[in-house]
Order: structure tokens, then sequence, then C-alpha cells
């Protein structure tokens, strides 16, 4: 009868370990499920910045400093999405940002380019992207609270150390 009761307490706690482990899998999957999200969300931006240089561009007299300091914003957060965390991916495009944020603010002291219809389905793209963006990121944010705190609690922590299963950081676009 012991016996029986140990198997029984040995088949209970290996269940539990097991909804322990998967549970951590889930949210480890949500968060990169979350930043697959982003990640076309923000190259589909990315590929839309040159087509803007491009049509500003095309206006003599447009402020080539700006459009340079656009392009250089593009390369690095580019360069950000192709390796680096979400510390320095959320810095590259609170730059990127701002500098786009730019390049319309000047283009709207020039009546023919905002008339452009290139320019202006370029500006509503853009601007589509970037509120997509940031509802992902909110998704994307709380996926990894969630992950977070489930690898930080007791008792899924041990087995969170024990199978290598991290804390994931925050992407947040800090003001440059």
């Amino acid at each position: 009868m012991t016996g029986l009761a140990i198997l029984l307490l040995l088949f209970v706690a290996a269940v539990y370990v097991v909804a322990l482990y998967n549970q951590l899998v889930l949210v480890k999957h949500n968060v990169a499920k979350a930043w697959a999200n982003i990640d076309v969300l923000l190259k589909q931006r990315n590929d839309e910045i040159p087509k803007l240089i491009e049509v500003c561009r095309a206006y003599t007299g447009f402020e080539s400093v700006l459009l340079t300091r656009l392009a250089g914003a593009r390369a690095a957060a580019v360069a950000a999405l192709a390796g680096s965390g979400a510390h320095a991916i959320g810095a590259a495009e609170a730059r990127l940002r701002a500098e786009v944020a730019g390049v319309i603010a000047v283009a709207e002291a020039w009546p023919e380019l905002k008339a452009n219809p290139q320019y202006r389905a370029l500006q509503e793209r853009i601007s589509g992207l970037e509120t997509a963006i940031a509802d992902r990121r909110e998704f994307y944010n709380e996926s990894v609270r969630i992950n977070n705190v489930t690898v930080e609690r007791f008792p899924t922590n041990m087995l969170a150390g024990w199978f290598a299963f991290r804390r994931a950081d925050l992407l947040e676009f800090r003001d440059v």
C-alpha cells in the first residue's frame, strides 16, 4: 500500500513538472510569434523609406541633409534588426521614427510634394505601418511580461533555470 502511494505521488509530481515545462514552452513561443509580427512590419516600413527618400529627392531644393540622415537612420535600424537585442532595436527605431517625422514635417512646406500622389500614398502607407507596429509592439510587450513572470515565478523558475528558459526584453522606442 505504501509503495502504491509513493508511485501515485511520483506520478502526480511528474505530471505537474510536465505541465510547468509545457507552460514555459508556450510562453516562449508566444514571445517569438509576437516578435515575428513586429519584425515583418518593421521590414515592410523599412522597405518604404527608400521610396520616400527618392520621391522627396526629386524636388530640387528639398533638404538633402535631412534625407541623408533619414537614410542613415534606416541603415542603422536595418542593421539593428539583423542581430541586435530589443534595446538596440528600440533605440534605432526611435531615431528612424524621429527622422521620418522630420521629413514629413519639412514636406508640409512643399505644396507640390504634398500634392504628389506617390508621396501621399507613401506617407499613408508609412503611417499605417507605424500604427500597426504600435499595436503589435503592445502585444509583444504583453507576451514578454507574461514570459518574464512565468520564468521568475516559483517553482517554474527552477525548471526555467534547468532548461535555459530566459527572460525577454521589452521593445521600447525611446525618444532621441
